[in-house]
């Protein structure tokens, strides 16, 4: 996958890992400038990959679509954040990447930690944002019990490395799934961990431990909720999605975020999917990317052509997955295993 550099005054250098699809190419390094553009903001703990269903959807591949792994996730590297660091500062980081590779003004689509991107790229940096697709939106305060749920993950990391017990990594895993995942597993759920864990094993290793609590703790946990003056900057259309199998954020926290943004003047829709979870993007992918798509259509001024009925796709992530136990023709729950 390409990469590019990205320097900002508040965080330094980061090098972005990053992804591309077009109509024609599965993984590429520029777009179609003739075809609108779809950048995806992952959750936290995971990497770009968890797109994968989106970017092997012939509906959605007829328009540019770009996933980036974000700071110290997946095969991103650079500098250490500061113990500050917060959404203003990643945002700052995302924009340097949309101008650092030439990008046009972006439908964003985020996911989890992805959707507080999304809001303060479009608060602080509105002519890059065209719409927001936000998947599990996080725009409230963490509430306690998840948080003391993530700083037990981190917790579990801290120890495994500290008495060389891989078994608290694992734990730590664990954890992440079940928030994540609902405890659902799959053939690609477990893809997706053999090729996640051994990067964060690396990204996360016992000289960066202060780097994950930054990232994965701290950011999200010690974040300020967004102000109603904030969300009165936003001026694009923007979609809610909730999975109505999310344990540990209620459909009450989103519905409330949607009414404090059409409170502050912000055009919304809002969407409830039953049987899924946290990261939705996975589990039931076809109805989610129905409503991308046809969000989508309804925010840009030219619909791109639709691809031929008889062309593939494939995700960029697709050998890569299969090579890590997914098998497509096999999508039954599975029992997690490390390989």
């Amino acid at each position: 996958m390409p990469t590019v550099e990205v320097t900002t005054k508040s965080t330094g250098r980061t090098v972005f890992d990053y992804v591309v699809s077009t109509p024609g190419q599965d993984s590429t390094e520029s777009i179609d400038p003739s075809l609108p553009t779809v950048l995806f903001l992952h959750a936290v703990y995971l990497t770009s990959s968890i797109y994968h269903y989106q970017f092997a959807d012939p509906k959605l591949r007829k328009f540019n679509l770009i996933a980036v792994d974000l700071k110290f996730h997946g095969k991103t590297t650079g500098d250490n954040p500061p113990a500050t660091y917060n959404r203003h500062d990643a945002a700052e980081e995302i924009a340097g990447f949309m101008d650092a590779l030439n990008l046009p003004p972006c439908h964003v689509v985020g996911l989890s930690l992805g959707t507080i991107l999304g809001l303060q790229l479009a608060i602080t940096y509105p002519s890059k944002v065209l719409s927001l697709f936000l998947m599990s939106p996080m725009g409230l305060r963490e509430p306690e019990e998840v948080s003391q749920g993530r700083k037990e993950i981190c917790e579990y990391w801290f120890e495994g490395y500290t008495t060389g017990d891989e078994s608290m990594l694992g734990d730590a895993v664990y954890g992440v799934l079940q928030l994540a995942f609902s405890n659902k597993t799959s053939p690609l759920i477990t893809s997706l961990v053999n090729i996640t864990y051994p990067l964060s094993k690396t990204k996360w290793s016992p000289d960066y431990l202060g780097t994950l609590k930054i990232v994965t703790l701290d950011f999200l946990t010690k974040r300020e909720e967004f102000s109603q003056d904030e969300l009165a900057h936003i001026k694009v259309p923007v979609c809610l999605v909730h999975g109505l199998d999310d344990i540990p954020y209620p459909v009450e926290m989103t519905e409330e975020f949607r009414e404090r943004l059409q409170a502050a003047g912000v055009i919304s829709s809002y969407h409830k999917i039953a049987n899924a979870p946290h990261c939705i993007s996975i589990e039931p992918s076809r109805e989610v990317n129905d409503i991308i798509h046809d969000f989508l259509l309804q925010n840009v001024k030219e619909p791109p052509p639709s691809l031929p009925a008889d062309h593939v796709v494939l995700s960029p992530w697709d050998g890569e997955l299969r090579e890590n136990g997914w098998d497509p023709e096999d999508e039954e729950d599975d029992e997690l295993t490390f390989i």
